[in-house]
């Protein structure tokens, strides 16, 4: 009796298991009890984008623009790591593009090789011409960090991040306030390792006549008195912790660091001026704006052992790396 009770719970629950399968199988479990999955994101092949590449509109996928930034924003030599960290950096700042609407400067299209803009464009051509004997290698290096990333985005509050990135920090990055007008949560000040040991010119001298100096200055700065001995020009000087100048005074002037790294055209914000035997002389450390993502300092990270999502999480304050749609393809999808 018992044994018979046994069997008929047994093929209860075969048949129950089966009718359960069978159903999940035509689509027909009901919509309030589905379990819902993440959205797995769009692979870069399925999305189309409008790039203005030196004045000319084209249409091309993820995969193929982001290879031709990395061509042109990262050395190919880099670790595979520190590519694959500027591949979705790359990434994540063109769905932050496309999710906020095309720029002014370029209504037509989601995004432009203007490096003042948006990010450097390198055709394969181009990188071909410049890499030589080593194309084959770099060629598989920069589709390799293209696509074994593929879709991961860097997301901060489930969005897109401003994924800015530069060369090589003096020693620790800004925050995006100390540079630009707004200071996001995400581009926050860390330190970063590289030195003069991993960067070309991590040190450079910019020169200048008195003259020059007082020609280019007045210009933007008519205000300013450049009278008598120039080293009583320069006045009270105000820093962050990387050693950028936050402000300046010349000439009795109060005046931006970035404004005057503009003006002269230097490599960076960090650093130090001198009147010297008839010149005026920048002392600079590092190579661009300092906010975010230090490639070199990344590719350091990578020759480490660090994995790109670290590289990224370490850069980009309290983020997460994950897969995104962009919502304008989602609707049109």
């Amino acid at each position: 009796m018992k044994r018979t009770v046994f069997t008929a719970w047994i093929l209860a629950a075969v048949i129950f298991a089966l009718g359960f399968f069978n159903i999940a199988k035509h689509g027909t479990f009901s919509h309030e009890t589905r379990v819902d999955i993440p959205d797995p994101g769009m692979s870069d092949s399925a999305v189309m984008i409008r790039a203005k590449i030196d004045g000319t509109v084209l249409e091309m996928n993820m995969d193929e623009y982001l290879q031709g930034v990395l061509r042109a924003e990262m050395p190919a030599s880099f670790e595979q790591e520190a590519l694959k960290a500027q591949a979705v950096a790359a990434r994540t700042e063109t769905f932050y593009k496309i999710e906020n609407g095309p720029s002014g400067k370029h209504p037509e299209a989601d995004i432009c090789n203007d490096i003042n803009c948006c990010q450097a464009f390198k055709t394969v051509e181009a990188a071909h011409e410049a890499w030589g004997q080593d194309v084959e290698k770099y060629d598989a290096k920069i589709a390799t960090a293209v696509r074994e990333t593929d879709g991961m985005t860097i997301l901060y509050g489930d969005k897109p991040i401003l994924a800015a990135f530069f060369s090589a920090a003096s020693g620790q990055t800004n925050q995006s306030g100390d540079v630009w007008l707004q200071n996001l949560p995400y581009l926050q000040s860390v330190e970063s390792p590289e030195g003069e040991g991993e960067v070309p010119n991590y040190y450079s001298l910019k020169t200048f006549t008195e003259e020059e100096f007082k020609q280019i200055l007045l210009a933007q700065y008519p205000e300013a008195k450049l009278e008598g001995i120039a080293e009583k020009w320069f006045g009270e000087v105000k820093k962050n912790d990387s050693d950028m100048v936050i402000s300046m005074k010349i000439g009795g002037v109060d005046m931006k660091g970035t404004k005057l790294r503009a003006m002269f055209s230097l490599r960076s914000a960090a650093f130090t001026v001198s009147a010297e035997k008839g010149n005026i002389v920048f002392h600079v450390t590092g190579y661009g704006h300092g906010v975010g993502m230090s490639q070199y300092g990344a590719n350091v990270m990578a020759k480490e052992g660090k994995k790109y999502q670290e590289i990224l999480q370490w850069y980009y304050t309290g983020v997460n790396i994950g897969p995104y749609t962009p919502t304008t393809l989602a609707k049109q999808g």
